[in-house]
């Protein structure tokens, strides 16, 4: 009997946690959400005070807030030829309704550290990066869309 009542008001509490641990987002914050929902940033990156633009890209799967300035980013990263795919929480703080990535010392899997700031802005991203303790460069380009995945048919 205990656990005809008690079972349904776990279940209760468990759906009210769950639904106000999603964050609420601005008209900004969603705008920036849907920007980068399956896309591809596809541009150039530079070493140091070096001329030559070297190609990067980054897939995108989804961004998620996670609370206040904290986004959690599904990607693949395609960087030095390496493919990694990852999950990573990062900061991203707002300039009027401009996000921003700001990463100060952070730690990339299979990467190091690094610090970066990038701005994400009418369909483009621009910036800057370095490794911690050393001399990096600047970041630019544009966002793609990924066109839908092929749906394997159901049998």
């Amino acid at each position: 009997m205990l656990l005809r009542i008690a079972f349904p008001m776990l279940f209760a509490f468990a759906a009210f946690a769950q639904e106000a641990a999603t964050p609420q987002l601005n008209a900004a914050e969603k705008q920036f959400q849907e920007m980068l929902a399956n896309v591809t940033l596809v541009g150039f990156y530079t070493r140091g005070d070096g001329k030559e633009l070297l190609e990067d890209r980054y897939v995108i799967e989804r961004v998620t807030k996670i609370k206040d300035d904290l986004w959690k980013f599904e990607a693949r990263i395609q960087y030095n030829k390496k493919d990694m795919k990852m999950a990573m929480n990062l900061p991203v703080k707002f300039a009027g309704d401009t996000p921003v990535i700001s990463l100060t010392n952070f730690g990339i899997p299979g990467s190091g550290n690094f610090s970066a700031r990038v701005v994400f802005h009418d369909g483009a991203y621009a910036g800057t990066w370095a490794p911690t303790g050393k001399t990096g460069g600047k970041m630019f380009g544009k966002i793609v869309k990924n066109e839908e995945a092929v749906k394997p048919v159901s049998k």
